[in-house]
C-alpha cells in the first residue's frame, strides 16, 4: 500500500473533441508523471477510453488534469466507473 492509501481502479470515458488532438499521448504522460498504471485507447465513436489503476491521491490528480486535456482538445464529458484492479503496471497506448 503507498502512503496515499490502497491502490484502487476506474475506467474513464472522455467526450469532447478528444481524438486527432494528442489526448492519448498527454494521458500517458500525465499518467506516468504520476505514478498511474493502465491504458488509453480511442473508441469508434469519438470517445477515449482511460483504463487506470493507483492510490487516490493520483488518481483524483489524473482525473483533473483529464477534464483539463490538451491545448487542442475540449473535453465535454468524463464519465467514471470502478472496476476490478487488473494489476496493471505502466502505462500505454492501446491501438484498436
Amino acid at each position: 500500500m503507498s502512503p496515499a492509501g490502497p491502490r484502487r481502479a476506474v475506467r474513464w470515458l472522455v467526450s469532447g473533441r478528444v481524438q486527432a488532438v494528442g489526448f492519448r499521448h498527454f494521458t500517458r504522460l500525465e499518467a506516468e508523471r504520476l505514478g498511474v498504471a493502465g491504458t488509453v485507447a480511442n473508441l469508434p465513436d469519438g470517445r477515449v477510453e482511460i483504463v487506470a489503476a493507483a492510490d487516490a491521491t493520483s488518481l483524483a490528480a489524473l482525473e483533473l488534469r483529464l477534464r483539463e486535456g490538451p491545448p487542442a482538445g475540449r473535453v465535454e464529458r468524463l464519465d467514471e466507473e470502478p472496476i476490478a484492479d487488473a494489476g496493471w503496471t505502466g502505462f500505454r497506448v492501446v491501438f484498436r
